[in-house]
């Protein structure tokens, strides 16, 4: 017999309405995928400017050029009172987390590919759900596991640690030293975005990591070439954008939630290194990246799974 009125399955608006946890989690993986994208751009305008300067000099003027990019936000937003924070420790931990991270990540890039370093950056989601479980108490299913597990493996088989001279051991090194600190400091903003507003996260981000990078890379400074202030400015607002999205992200899902779909940035690594640098995709990259990718949809899968609500013992399917 077909199900009564009182018993039927509840429809789609009510099973979204009765789950806003589910609706949070997908709004942080379209952020983080967002994220992700303009993070690439950056990333390789950046590759391509430390031919001339220092690892600090270039992740202090990525800092200060998302910062000016960021002022006018703030203002047409009328955000400057919600820039006060609640946790200054804190925020200072992050940022000597991110002056380490950016001058590794840029000291890794310069001697590397686009996808052999995001290939070892892309570590950071399997840590950091690591991280979370034992910090934060985040629940991470059987099948989420066994899908970073198989990213994993594809990072592996894309970096042929087997092979002889594939990459510099120092620059492999560097970005291991930028992945241990950019995954623990995507948990401090996890910890952060409870009190914080996004502005403050982003605003006292960018203002201390620009000043300690600057800092630190005095002894080094070298004059800025008058045609690298375009790619300054492209710097300023995809770094901006990227860290707005990337804030948003990890306020609206747990680390293990979005961390995962970091992977995507092998797809615009492969590209970039195609397009800018003539380096064509190896069969291992090209195998590898099929695993992640597939990763990342197992997790979507997952997370979709994880939005049903269960059923009611006492109304059973037909």
């Amino acid at each position: 017999m077909p199900q009564t009125t009182a018993h039927a399955a509840p429809s789609a608006p009510a099973r979204a309405a009765a789950h806003p946890a589910a609706r949070e989690r997908l709004r942080g993986i379209a952020s983080m995928i967002a994220a992700v994208f303009v993070f690439s751009i950056m990333d390789a305008l950046m590759k391509r400017l430390s031919t001339h300067y220092g690892p600090l000099q270039i992740a202090c003027l990525r800092c200060v050029a998302s910062f000016v990019c960021l002022l006018p936000v703030i203002g047409w937003q009328r955000g400057w009172p919600s820039l006060r924070v609640r946790s200054p420790l804190l925020h200072l931990v992050r940022a000597l987390l991110g002056v380490a991270m950016l001058a590794s990540f840029v000291y890794a890039v310069h001697r590397l590919s686009m996808a052999q370093t995001y290939s070892l950056f892309l570590a950071a989601p399997l840590l950091m759900t690591a991280l979370s479980v034992v910090l934060q108490n985040e629940h991470v299913t059987r099948r989420r596991w066994l899908a970073i597990g198989a990213g994993l493996g594809g990072v592996l088989i894309v970096l042929e640690p087997w092979s002889s001279g594939a990459f510099s051991a120092r620059a492999a090194a560097a970005a291991a030293i930028a992945t241990v600190c950019y995954s623990v400091s995507a948990l401090s903003v996890r910890a952060l975005g409870r009190e914080d507003s996004r502005l403050s996260l982003v605003f006292w981000y960018l203002l201390l990591v620009g000043a300690g990078a600057g800092a630190l890379s005095i002894g080094d400074w070298r004059a800025i070439l008058p045609g690298d202030w375009l790619w300054l400015a492209a710097i300023g607002v995809s770094g901006t954008l990227g860290q707005l999205w990337l804030t948003d992200a990890f306020r609206h899902a747990p680390p293990a939630v979005v961390g995962p779909f970091e992977y995507t940035a092998l797809l615009w690594a492969f590209a970039i290194d195609w397009t800018f640098w003539s380096a064509t995709p190896s069969a291992s990259l090209l195998v590898g990246g099929a695993i992640v990718i597939g990763s990342g949809i197992l997790v979507i899968l997952d997370e979709r799974r994880a939005a049903e609500p269960p059923l009611n013992p006492a109304c059973p399917p037909p």
